[in-house]
């Protein structure tokens, strides 16, 4: 490809190139390797003018990026860039541009062999002239002090430094961490401060439902994770067992049926938002609901109407009555809503159902959860209000345990996120980082900052948002002028220069990108936060 090809785009695409886009129907992008936002970017094609010198990738709405996955919808644009001129292209130039720092293993060697050159030479030269004020030959005494010299170097040492280490390294490998240079596994062992990625790395990068709101006030937790049928519906105390049950039945079918999304095989094909809900109903044991209708009318989702909705007619049953089934934004759906479900029952809203039906809504967004509003009725102005799903993508298992055991012996945990502020605080309480005692940073705000200033407040903040990889790098070269030795977690391109830099960087195995596994010292196999404390621990009991 060169600049001015026309490349046309569809789902399970990804990007060649950073392509302009001069058409996108229904096009959403997932750019969470690139951007860290969880959700996929809704692509248009209209003119934006920036205000600011500083590129703000998550506003760039009218281009496709190198290497990022079309998730929904097509689209046709033109290339613009492509290689190192594309901005992935960027991200790798200034990871080359940065040069690996030395471990505290090896820069202990080196003050040590200086040291013992010092001594070496000081002892030839005094022993040379104590043999000179003696009358003893030159040669003879050169002898003497070069045998002494070579004496005094321990040359095993480099040879049980290598199987020390190279112990470690085996050890590590059947934990599931591949180490690629023998140096780290010392390092591993003093890092005082680990710098973690959110999306992909604390989290899993997979959306889930987790909470479910009843139009009639039955609440339900929802166990599991990711894109498959491993959970549990748990509905909260509650008179009737039964009608609960069965409303939440009658949501979850809304939000299959109103979805272009599948799921094969634990992967999903379409929306991630689509895929928690198709994933909740198989959790309720509602596969291939969508199949009992025939779908006749789509009206898509928009960035201005912010719902979706289908008109169907059901497949089996002899009234060929259409109905409508719509999701969306709680605030765009309930105006179009005359009626909500009460038990077996409709009954007409008021402006009172109204604000607490909001009220809840707000409840769960304050916990950094995507409400989802679901509805149905014979007409789209015509709906009856079924309920409620929060949605969020949840942290890893062991997450919090493995943050709670580091901050007990010493180390320090750092969210680092290209996300919005109000999610990453959101999962930074789920997960144990302080969030009330240590402060929050945006990259903006770092933008107005020098050096002398960063340095001050970093070891302080306990959560960076909106940040972007020249940002990522800032900060671990601040911690390190300030002393520390910091590790870096990440799994994604943005994180590539900052894994490079730190002096441990450690990506992710399994969803990693290749540029991220390329700079990084250390690979986790099985991508799990937890496996860094049973391999610091193994650092620790090495010989």
């Amino acid at each position: 490809l060169v600049p001015g090809d026309v490349v046309y785009l569809n789902v399970g695409d990804r990007a060649p190139a950073d392509v302009r886009l001069f058409d996108a129907i229904d096009l959403s992008i997932d750019e969470s390797s690139f951007t860290g936002e969880t959700e996929p970017a809704r692509k248009s094609t209209e003119l934006i003018l920036s205000s600011t010198t500083n590129k703000d990738h998550t506003n760039m709405k009218n281009v496709a990026f190198m290497g990022t996955l079309v998730r929904c919808g097509n689209g046709k644009g033109v290339v613009v860039s492509t290689g190192e001129r594309s901005e992935f292209g960027e991200v790798f130039k200034m990871m080359q541009a940065e040069e690996a720092p030395k471990t505290p293993l090896q820069k202990s060697m080196d003050i040590l062999g200086a040291q013992l050159s010092f001594y070496s030479f000081l002892i030839i030269g005094v022993i040379m002239l104590l043999g000179w004020l003696q009358g003893k030959p030159l040669t003879e005494m050169f002898n003497i002090s070069v045998s002494l010299a070579v004496a005094a170097i321990p040359e095993g040492l480099p040879i049980v430094v290598t199987v020390t280490l190279a112990l470690g390294v085996m050890r590590m490998a059947k934990r599931n961490a591949i180490v690629k240079k023998l140096p780290t596994v010392e390092t591993l062992g003093c890092v005082n401060v680990i710098c973690s990625d959110k999306t992909g790395t604390l989290t899993k990068n997979e959306m889930t439902a987790t909470v479910i709101i009843t139009s009639d006030g039955y609440m339900a937790d929802v166990t599991g994770a990711g894109y498959n049928d491993q959970g549990e519906i748990h509905i909260r105390n509650c008179n009737n067992v039964e009608m609960a049950k069965a409303n939440i039945t009658n949501l979850l079918e809304i939000g299959a049926v109103c979805n272009n999304a599948y799921i094969q095989n634990g992967t999903l094909l379409g929306q991630p938002t689509e895929g928690a809900l198709i994933a909740v109903a198989m959790k309720n044991g509602m596969y291939a609901t969508a199949e009992n209708y025939v779908r006749i009318q789509e009206y898509p989702f928009s960035s201005e109407q912010k719902m979706m909705a289908v008109k169907c007619i059901h497949k089996y049953n002899n009234n060929k009555e259409e109905i409508f089934f719509a999701k969306g934004a709680l605030e765009m759906l309930l105006p179009q809503c005359t009626k909500y479900m009460f038990g077996t029952q409709t009954v007409p809203l008021t402006k009172q159902n109204e604000a607490e039906f909001l009220a809840e809504a707000y409840e769960i967004g304050r916990k950094g959860l995507r409400v989802l509003a679901l509805a149905k009725g014979r007409s789209l102005q015509d709906l009856i209000y079924c309920g409620l799903v929060g949605i969020t993508d949840p942290p890893r298992p062991l997450v919090r345990e493995s943050i709670e055991m580091l901050m007990q012996s010493g180390v320090r945990v750092k969210m680092v996120t290209g996300d919005a502020q109000e999610t990453a605080m959101a999962i930074a309480n789920l997960i144990g980082i302080d969030t009330i005692h240590q402060q929050t940073l945006s990259g903006q705000e770092m933008d107005q900052l020098n050096e002398h200033q960063l340095d001050k407040v970093a070891n302080n903040v306990s959560v960076f948002y909106r940040v972007t990889p020249r940002h990522k790098l800032a900060i671990v070269k601040s911690l390190q002028r300030t002393g520390n030795i910091v590790g870096m977690t990440g799994d994604g391109v943005n994180d590539g220069v900052a894994l490079k830099k730190a002096d441990i960087g450690i990506a992710m195995g399994k969803n990693g990108t290749d540029v991220c596994k390329e700079a990084a010292d250390m690979i986790l196999v099985n991508d799990d936060f937890h496996t860094i404390i049973h391999n610091e621990t193994i650092v620790h009991l090495s010989p």
